[in-house]
């Protein structure tokens, strides 16, 4: 440390270096969410393709050695020198951020990518990064190494028999190609016929051959090929999940209709297709994949504004389910925290909604009765997409459009569309209307709940909820609860915690499954009764996160199947309900040993069978004990303390919502009606099992 500060302590990071520094700051963090988003980045920039019309394959594929590629037939990222610096494209591209091609208003109308620091940030935080650009015939390449150029950029021509080979590929022609004297296929449309078989001429040369072969196709065979491996110095795991990858592959697949997006994964030999035509009714009809709807076919709205600049798609289905499902998306970019977009949406149907059922006499002129959103989006599941230029996100996760005009552009298309089609559709008005007036009625039966709950509870008159064990801290930023099953487990708890900054709530059995219930049941329930008191927060229409009491909710069961059916209960309720804690990072669950293994003083603790049998080998064959937790019961409040409540030693795990989609996928799944799909998911999933009780 020095006492002076002067210009000499200033430091410029150049390049990509300051990416490799923080690199939470660019793709979120360093964990498997981060990992996740390297391929987005990569993958977004496909799609932009596909959004501009150029692109209509996208393959992603997790290779053996843990390396993972994307490629497209899209335009090919350019690859003539730059006036300005004299270095080709491609390396500025992938070597200087906000770099792109998103930038001048021409290349693309739309775009996600609009940052234009994808690429290079995968560049900076890979271990070896090679771009391949396939343009004219010819394969441009080039290497990399942790952002670093490592190869320059390499031409050489492309064999007819690669571009055969690669045309097979992407479009999946046969490999015998039948003589033509014509020499170029096109549609009505004026655009080439891709069903048509490529055409070579047997009398002439190769390369008479080859320049017959470009002439016809070679503009459906530009297009860019990733590659890359993270660098494991910067994550905490370079392991791709196939799953997780392929959930996001069909959900773009889902949002550009006609698009085709394969998925290999080279370790275990999975692989996906996806190319929906129906793109977002498909996509609400897979959503509501084993609900009872209120009308067979999705609501389709397609609009776009008189200038031209923004496109609408909705897509929009009512079912006989409690909740709203609302996905909300611009450019294919997931706007997880909505934004002007979805309240102009949310607003139109609200307004239509009113005003048809007025205007055909189902809500009479001089009722007093006024539907609100929480009532006609009861039971809805939809997904809104927009197309736009210069879509204004807030901050470079892009979780919530900005733009200001944008609700109103989207409340005047929608409320046009809607207004139409429940003139044409009546009885689809009919059914819907009596939902929500169904929804109004179980809102004020809820709401007299709610305040019979806050007449009966004691925290308005100072006190708590009897099972409740409070700490002394009063500060929430400070304050742990700790929600537990029965007395057993509560009493072990509260013996072990400490007093100050810890609080135990025991709970009796599992609650209820509020994936099957009403608001009004789910609040007369007692134990989620004190739950909602115990948290501070309220729910519903008065749910205020500012007001928890704890900032540390932690769900801590048994490490058995029950205790899993009670977590699973717990984050059901939490995500239906009190879905702004799980965001805020203030839900976690307790990870308990499941065995202690001992010997003479020895004593260890392991939450893995595979893992105990390697401490019991490392003790010695003689003498070694082993103890299984079945519950948290067994244990004594000191170890209780020790292994699971004590900040110094304990493992948690914070739950979050990556994405909202999917998350309701897997409630909806293993905690709804559908019998069969949940029995579908257990024998796909049965395997996996490594720690069963029977």
């Amino acid at each position: 440390m020095t006492d002076t500060y002067d210009a000499s302590h200033i430091t410029v990071l150049e390049g990509l270096t300051p990416v490799r520094e923080r690199p939470a700051m660019y793709i979120g963090s360093t964990d498997t969410r981060g990992l996740h988003h390297l391929v987005y980045e990569v993958v977004d920039n496909s799609i932009d393709e596909a959004l501009a019309g150029y692109c209509s394959r996208i393959s992603v594929v997790i290779n053996r050695d843990g390396s993972l590629m994307v490629e497209d037939n899209g335009r090919g990222i350019p690859v003539d020198r730059m006036e300005k610096n004299g270095k080709s494209a491609l390396e500025v591209v992938l070597t200087v951020l906000h770099a792109g091609g998103k930038f001048d208003k021409e290349s693309y109308q739309v775009s996600g990518g609009l940052h234009g620091v994808g690429v290079s940030v995968v560049n900076a935080l890979s271990n070896w990064l090679s771009a391949h650009v396939y343009r004219d015939g010819n394969i441009y390449e080039m290497r990399f190494a942790q952002g670093k150029m490592t190869s320059a950029l390499s031409t050489r021509v492309e064999s007819l028999s690669e571009l055969i080979a690669r045309y097979q590929q992407w479009y999946g022609t046969p490999a015998q190609f039948i003589p033509t004297e014509v020499p170029v296929h096109t549609s009505t449309s004026g655009q080439m016929d891709l069903s048509v078989t490529p055409t070579i001429d047997p009398h002439a040369s190769e390369e008479e051959n080859r320049r017959i072969f470009l002439a016809q196709f070679g503009s459906k065979l530009n297009g860019t090929r990733i590659h890359f491996v993270p660098d494991a110095t910067i994550f905490e795991t370079t392991t791709f999940d196939y799953d997780v990858l392929a959930h996001r592959m069909r959900e773009l697949a889902f949002l550009n209709a006609g698009l085709t997006i394969v998925i290999a994964d080279e370790r275990t030999g999975d692989t996906a297709t996806y190319c929906y035509a129906g793109g977002l009714v498909e996509f609400v009809k897979y959503l509501n994949e084993g609900a009872e709807c209120l009308h067979p076919a999705p609501i389709d709205i397609s609009k776009k504004d008189p200038e031209n600049k923004f496109e609408l798609e909705v897509a929009m289905q009512y079912t006989t389910a409690y909740d709203e499902k609302i996905y909300s998306y611009v450019n294919s970019v997931n706007t997880r925290e909505g934004g002007t977009h979805l309240e102009g949406f949310r607003s139109a149907i609200t307004r239509t909604i009113n005003t048809v059922a007025k205007r055909n006499g189902l809500i009479k002129e001089n009722s007093t009765i006024t539907l609100r959103g929480e009532d006609v989006r009861e039971g809805l599941t939809s997904v809104v997409s927009v197309k736009m230029a210069n879509p204004q996100f807030e901050g470079q996760t892009k979780m919530r459009l900005g733009n200001s005009s944008v609700k109103g552009i989207a409340d005047s298309l929608v409320y046009a569309a809607l207004s139409e089609y429940f003139d044409e559709n009546p009885n689809v008005l009919k059914a819907i209307i009596e939902k929500a007036l169904s929804a109004a009625k179980a809102r004020e039966a809820a709401r007299n709940a709610r305040d019979l709950a806050r007449r009966k509870s004691t925290f308005e008159s100072s006190g708590l909820p009897g099972k409740l064990s409070d700490c002394s801290e009063r500060d929430p930023a400070k304050s742990e609860i700790y929600i537990v099953e029965g007395d057993s487990a509560g009493g072990s708890a509260k013996g072990g915690r400490d007093r100050k900054f810890q609080a135990i709530l025991p709970l009796r059995g599992k609650i209820l499954n509020v994936e099957k219930a009403g608001e009004h049941q789910i609040l007369k329930n007692a134990e989620i009764q004190t739950l909602i008191s115990a948290i501070g927060t309220g729910v519903g229409e008065k749910f205020d996160p500012e007001r928890a009491r704890y900032h540390h909710i932690v769900i801590m069961t048994d490490a058995d199947v029950d205790g899993a059916h009670i977590r699973t209960l717990l984050l059901t309720f939490f995500y239906r309900y009190m879905l702004k804690l799980i965001e805020m990072g203030y839900v976690y669950i307790a990870q308990p040993p499941l065995f202690r293994v001992w010997k003479g003083k020895e004593e260890q603790y392991v939450y893995k069978e595979e893992e105990m049998q390697k401490v019991s080998a490392a003790m010695g064959d003689k003498g070694v004990s082993v103890q299984r937790y079945k519950g948290l019961g067994e244990m004594n409040a000191q170890q209780l303390w020790d292994t699971t409540m004590d900040p110094a030693h304990r493992i948690f795990r914070q739950v979050n919502i990556e994405d909202a989609y999917e998350a309701n996928e897997i409630f909806k799944t293993l905690m709804g009606k559908d019998v069969e799909i949940r029995k579908n998911f257990i024998t796909r999933h049965a395997k996996e099992v490594t720690n069963l009780d029977i």
